[in-house]
């Protein structure tokens, strides 16, 4: 029971630590669309080549871009919050269930 318990827990922390890291991709990748990154730069390639999947599925669902600004990422980022903050304390307060 206790090995449930740590492994929930563990999937909680894990889960919440890779959705922080994807909202820095997010907010880096929103920052670098102000400005006229070289698109040569490797950083730039690999901020494009993470967010641009998650970024195309939201543009080809929901009209997110109004007068030219893009919406996408803002949407992309109250996703992660509400995963953050339901899913990963669904999954804490189920491993606190179970000890």
């Amino acid at each position: 029971m206790f090995a449930l318990t740590y492994l929930l827990e563990a999937l909680a922390n894990i889960l919440d630590l890779v959705l922080t890291i994807y909202m820095w991709v997010i907010i880096a990748r929103a920052l670098l669309s102000w400005v006229n990154p070289d698109p040569f730069n490797p950083i730039v390639q690999f901020l494009y080549k993470v967010t641009e999947p998650v970024l195309s599925w939201i543009r080809a669902r929901v009209p997110v871009v109004f007068g030219g600004l893009d919406l996408a990422p803002l949407m992309v980022l109250l996703a992660i919050y509400f995963l953050r903050l339901y899913l990963v304390r669904v999954l804490l307060h189920l491993a606190q269930n179970l000890s």
